[in-house]
């Protein structure tokens, strides 16, 4: 079992960055594959970015290529997303998500454990 909790989130403009932390409770976090995913308004859940439980492979949206950062800390149990020149487009609730299994890191469903999740908002 992983509980995971987001924070990080909040209200800035377009061009500013934002780093969004997911802190993990559990001894196995650093066997888990971990992802991001938003969810803006009347829009389903998207994949953002994934990293490999070691840290060392890790795939992004085209959407967010260049501009978010995903990184993991085992020792802290925490999974980072920088984010930097943010859009309007940016603006969702952001959440993170582990898996076992990163073969379809898009897919919502391979995620066996979700945060809550933490609203980022981007103005013009």
């Amino acid at each position: 079992q992983v509980q995971l909790v987001e924070s990080g989130g909040g209200l800035v403009q377009a061009g500013d960055s934002l780093r969004l932390s997911c802190a993990a409770s559990g001894r196995t976090f650093r066997s888990y594959n971990m992802g991001w995913f938003r969810q803006a308004p009347g829009k389903e859940r998207e994949f953002v970015a994934a990293i490999s439980w070691s840290g060392g492979t890790s795939y992004y949206a085209d959407s967010v290529k260049g501009r978010f950062t995903i990184s993991r800390d085992n020792a802290k149990n925490t999974v980072y997303l920088r984010m930097s020149s943010l859009k309007p487009e940016d603006t969702a609730v952001y959440y993170c998500a582990a898996t076992e299994y990163l073969t379809e890191y898009r897919e919502v469903g391979i995620y066996d454990f979700w945060g809550q999740g933490t609203q980022v908002t981007v103005s013009s």
